[in-house]
């Protein structure tokens, strides 16, 4: 089983427990299960997750996010969803700590991301200049189309406006997220950036790890 599909499915229940377990009524599951299904993550794995949403083992999911140093003086972001945050935080900070890397206060790098909206869409006829306009309604703050991909960004507030104009118009969305990223992108050797994703792979590993952002220039 592909490490993403807990994540994923941790995901899918959070969003049916907050808002039910209807997709249709639901925008955050039906972006849920959306990005579930970009990963080709199975249906039946899908219909348990939003199952397991009320259920009576399910736990209190809570999202946290914690900030780091990585090896080269890397920054990181590292995002949570856990029913057991002591569990969290030690496993992160350990993690930190036998990959070149320490843990940071709460909120001392926060500053040094940008919280944004991010959609990807596959732009094929698509009308591309009456889905800008559309959008900058909405609160487009940039879009990119190269080949067969097409990029929406946007601040992390816009990011229901945005995908309701997406679904509107029809257009294929392929996964839709906030994601953080660096104000100040930074770039690293060859053997450097190793390192640094050695660490980002291992933080990707534990199971209450949702997401991981560096200020690595890519």
């Amino acid at each position: 089983m592909s490490r993403i599909f807990p994540k994923l499915a941790k995901s899918i229940t959070m969003a049916a427990k907050e808002g039910g377990p209807d997709p249709d009524s639901n925008s955050k599951l039906r972006t849920a299960i959306m990005n579930a299904k970009a990963e080709n993550m199975p249906k039946d794995n899908i219909d348990k997750a939003i199952k397991r949403a009320s259920g009576k083992d399910v736990g209190e999911i809570t999202e946290i996010s914690y900030e780091g140093k990585g090896p080269h003086g890397s920054l990181f972001f590292v995002e949570c969803a856990t029913e057991n945050t002591n569990r969290s935080v030690t496993n992160v900070r350990t993690i930190f700590n036998k990959n070149g890397g320490e843990m940071q206060n709460s909120g001392s790098l926060e500053f040094l991301f940008d919280r944004k909206s991010v959609i990807e869409f596959n732009p094929a006829g698509v009308e591309l200049e009456e889905l800008e306009l559309e959008l900058i309604d909405a609160g487009l703050e940039e879009l990119e189309v190269e080949g067969d991909m097409g990029l929406a960004y946007g601040d992390f507030t816009a990011f229901g406006k945005m995908t309701e104009v997406f679904e509107r118009l029809g257009v294929e969305v392929t996964k839709a997220s906030l994601e953080r990223i660096p104000n100040n992108p930074q770039t690293f050797t060859d053997e450097q950036i190793a390192n640094i994703d050695a660490l980002v792979d291992k933080l990707e590993d534990d199971e209450d790890v949702q997401a991981v952002y560096t200020n690595v220039d890519r």
